[in-house]
């Protein structure tokens, strides 16, 4: 590495993104939109952990991991929607060092999170479909609270790897990030170092956090589905279907983004449709979970009925 490198990388205290910057005139178009998308998203998830709080009916493993999916979303979308709406007022839109290795840390801890909780979100409803005698022992409340740690335990691991050797990358390039959020690949590009380890280390939680989980959902979901298609009666094949078709839809959408975001080819794409993906994955998934389970369970929308109508009431009598 020349000097003239060595200072170039002390220099680097803060990145740029390009990210919105071709178009100035709709930067205030584009505050509204993300502004009303993020308050949607705050909105649903709060009134599905509320819901799920007061609602007896709502006391059981399946929607014990939806609070937690829910909560999951407002960290997930909290992590880069407040540094995008603060970027619209800047001409240049920058974001500190340390706070790029901030996002990156969250943004994977909550990724990596969400991928291993919808696998035991599909485990739930394997064994509700395939095992409903035995359902209360396999999904006892010490299995679901390990689950969920076990979540959050595989997302911080594999964050705290990622954002480690990030930390050590040297940076002597331009500070530029062609895009609105922090993440490792654009990260790396900006690197003159040696990346090998961390695209080695990038491969490996591909195939364990990422792929791994989504077989085993797959693989769940195809046991479900044949289980299903025995029950004799129509109307009971109907009834265990819709307590899984949210899950189905949330895991379609999830790692159908996810792949399209992560796996497709970078070349041959504008910026603009590189940032569209990514909104559609981190923005839009977030605000589409609880809109989805809304919208397709009985039992939340009945639940949430519930909610608005006790709402009501206290706001009358304090009126």
């Amino acid at each position: 590495m020349t000097p003239f490198e060595m200072n170039n990388q002390t220099d680097v205290t803060e990145f740029i993104f390009l990210g919105f910057s071709n178009h100035p005139k709709l930067q205030g178009l584009f505050f509204l939109v993300f502004l009303i998308i993020y308050l949607t998203t705050l909105l649903g998830n709060m009134l599905i952990i509320t819901a799920t709080r007061i609602s007896l009916a709502l006391h059981t493993p399946m929607y014990y991991f939806l609070s937690n999916l829910s909560f999951l979303d407002i960290c997930y979308i909290s992590t880069t929607i407040p540094v995008i709406l603060v970027n619209f007022f800047r001409e240049k839109k920058t974001i500190s060092y340390e706070g790029c290795l901030s996002q990156i840390f969250f943004l994977v801890t909550c990724a990596g999170t969400e991928c291993v909780l919808l696998a035991a979100m599909a485990y739930d409803r394997l064994v509700a479909i395939c095992h409903p005698l035995q359902y209360p022992v396999f999904m006892s409340v010490k299995v679901c609270v390990f689950l969920v740690t076990g979540s959050w335990l595989c997302g911080l691991v594999n964050s705290v790897t990622h954002t480690v050797l990030a930390a050590t990358l040297t940076l002597c390039g331009p500070n530029q990030i062609s895009h609105f959020l922090c993440d490792i690949p654009l990260l790396l590009k900006l690197s003159c170092s040696d990346t090998s380890l961390n695209e080695s280390v990038l491969h490996v939680a591909s195939a364990t956090i990422g792929l791994s989980p989504c077989l085993f959902t797959g693989v769940s979901y195809i046991l479900i589905i044949s289980a299903i298609l025995r029950i004799p009666s129509a109307q009971g094949r109907s009834k265990a279907f819709s307590t899984c078709a949210s899950h189905l839809t949330v895991v379609v959408v999830f790692y159908g983004m996810a792949n399209f975001n992560y796996d497709r080819p970078r070349e041959g794409y504008s910026l603009e449709v590189d940032i569209l993906v990514s909104v559609l994955f981190c923005v839009m998934t977030p605000m589409l979970n609880p809109i989805i389970y809304s919208l397709r369970n009985k039992e939340v929308k009945g639940a949430l009925r519930k909610l608005a109508g006790g709402c009501m009431i206290v706001g009358n009598i304090s009126v």
